[in-house]
C-alpha cells in the first residue's frame, strides 16, 4: 500500500476575501490562503489553491486582514489617573497638571512601586482587549519607571507579554519621558544618566529595540533629544519621537535627520517638519485617542503629509493619563471622524504603515507570500466597516505565526 503524500500546507483558509493590503485595499473576493511553517505560503482565488492542508478552514464568506498593528503604547504602567481626568473636566490644563507633580510623574511613583509580577498583572488585561480586536503586534514603551530598575522592570514586563500571549512585541525605551523628582532641576543630568548607564545597560540586556524621547516644553529640548539618538545610534538602535505633540519644537525634522522610525502626535508639526519626514521615509504615527481625550482643538496637518508622501499610522497611544484606550477599532473610527482619513487609509495606518513605524514592515502588515501568518477574520461586509462601526467587534479569530485562535481564546496556549 503506498503511503498518503504529507500535506503541503500546515492550514488553509478557503472560502474568504482577503484584503491584502498592497496598493490599497487588495481586495481579493473568494479567496484562500495557506499557511507553512508559520509563514503565508500561498494566496490567490480560491478555485486555484491546488494542494493539500493539514487543517482546512471554511471562512463562509468572511474578511481576512492582515493582524492589526499597535505601533505607539504606553500599555506597561501601575495605577491610573482619573482624579487629573475630573481635574481636565474643572478646567485644569494637562501642562498645569503635569508642573504641579501629576502627570506622567503620578504613573511613575505607582509603576516603581510594582514589581515585573504586579505590571504584567495590571497591564494584561489592558493588552487582552487589544487581542481581542485583532491586533498580532504590539509596542510597548517604557519611561514609567525614569531610573534603571523601574525602567528594566517595565521591559522585562513587556517582553514577558510576548512570551506569554499570543502577541509580538516590540520593546521602546523611553527613559527621556520626564525629569524623574531626584533630578529636579538638572535636566542635563538626568540626561546622562539616560545615555551612559541606563541605555547601554538595558540594551546589553537584550531589552531594547528602539529609542524615544518626549522633545517637548513639558519633556526634553531638541538638543537633550540629540544627545538621547547619538548615544541610541552608538548602539545601532533606530529612533523614533514624542514630536510637536503640544508645540513646535522642531522635532520632527530632528528625528527625519537620524532616519527615525517615526515621528509620533504631530498636531503642531511645521512644513519643514512634514518634509524633512518625506525626504528621511519617516512615518507620521497619529494618536486620536490622546487628541479627543485632551480636547485638543488643533489637528495634525493630514493634507499636508498627504500631500508630501508621508506615511500615516495610527496607535491607541494606551497610557493612564491622555489616552486610556485599549480599542485599535476606535482609533480608526477616530482616526477618519476626527481627521477625515478615509476608511482605507485608517486601515493601512494599523497595517502596513504601523509596520513600517515599527522597522517591521518585511515580516508583516500585508498579506504577501513569505510574510509572517499574522492575519485577522472579520465578520464584516467590506474592510470599511471596521472604521465605520464603533462599540462592537465583528472579530471571529486571530492567526498569530500560524496559531489560530477563536475570539475568546485569544490568551490560551496556542493550538497545534
Amino acid at each position: 500500500m503506498s503511503e498518503r503524500p504529507a500535506p503541503r500546507w500546515d492550514a488553509l483558509y478557503t472560502n474568504v476575501n482577503l484584503a491584502t493590503m498592497v496598493g490599497g485595499y487588495g481586495e481579493l473576493r473568494d479567496g484562500a490562503i495557506a499557511v507553512a511553517g508559520g509563514r503565508i505560503a500561498w494566496l490567490g482565488p480560491r478555485t486555484q489553491a491546488e494542494g493539500s492542508a493539514a487543517v482546512v478552514h471554511d471562512c463562509g464568506g468572511a474578511w481576512l486582514t492582515p493582524g492589526l498593528v499597535d505601533c505607539h503604547t504606553h500599555i506597561v504602567h501601575a495605577g491610573n489617573r482619573s482624579d487629573e481626568f475630573e481635574d481636565r473636566l474643572q478646567g485644569v490644563g494637562y501642562e498645569e497638571i503635569a508642573r504641579r507633580g501629576g502627570g506622567i510623574l503620578s504613573t511613575v511613583r505607582a509603576t516603581r512601586a510594582a514589581g515585573v509580577d504586579e505590571l504584567l498583572r495590571q497591564s494584561a488585561p489592558r493588552v487582552a482587549s487589544l487581542l481581542e480586536e485583532g491586533v498580532t503586534t504590539l509596542e510597548i514603551k517604557s519611561g514609567y519607571g525614569l531610573d534603571l530598575a523601574s525602567e528594566e522592570a517595565m521591559l522585562r514586563a513587556a517582553r514577558r507579554i510576548g512570551e506569554s500571549m499570543p502577541v509580538t512585541v516590540a520593546t521602546t525605551f523611553l527613559g527621556a519621558h520626564a525629569l524623574p523628582p531626584e533630578f529636579a532641576g538638572r535636566a542635563d543630568d538626568y540626561i546622562d544618566d539616560v545615555c551612559r548607564r541606563m541605555l547601554p545597560a538595558l540594551a546589553a540586556k537584550g531589552l531594547v529595540d528602539a529609542v524615544d524621547a518626549f522633545c517637548e516644553r513639558i519633556g526634553f529640548s531638541n538638543a537633550q533629544t540629540e544627545r538621547v539618538f547619538e548615544a541610541a545610534r552608538a548602539l545601532g538602535l533606530p529612533v523614533k519621537l514624542h514630536a510637536e505633540q503640544l508645540s513646535d519644537q522642531g522635532g520632527a525634522q530632528l528625528v527625519a535627520r537620524y532616519r527615525g522610525l517615526s515621528a509620533d502626535h504631530l498636531e503642531h508639526v511645521s512644513a519643514q517638519g512634514v518634509a524633512a519626514m518625506a525626504q528621511a521615509g519617516t512615518v507620521a504615527v497619529l494618536l486620536p485617542g490622546a487628541f479627543y481625550f485632551l480636547r485638543e482643538t488643533v489637528a495634525p496637518p493630514v493634507a499636508a503629509l498627504r500631500a508630501a508622501g508621508v506615511p500615516i499610522a495610527l496607535a491607541t497611544d494606551c497610557n493612564p493619563g491622555t489616552s486610556p484606550m485599549a480599542s485599535i477599532l476606535l482609533v480608526l473610527n477616530m482616526a477618519c471622524t476626527l481627521w477625515r482619513l478615509t476608511p482605507q487609509e485608517a486601515l493601512a495606518g494599523c497595517t502596513i504603515h504601523a509596520a513600517r513605524a515599527l522597522g517591521l514592515q518585511d515580516e508583516i502588515g500585508t498579506l504577501e507570500v513569505g510574510k509572517r501568518a499574522d492575519f485577522a477574520l472579520w465578520d464584516i461586509v467590506r474592510p470599511a466597516d471596521l472604521a465605520y462601526g464603533f462599540g462592537f467587534n465583528p472579530c471571529r479569530a486571530v492567526v498569530h505565526g500560524g496559531h489560530f485562535r477563536p475570539r475568546g481564546a485569544l490568551t490560551a496556549t496556542p493550538a497545534a
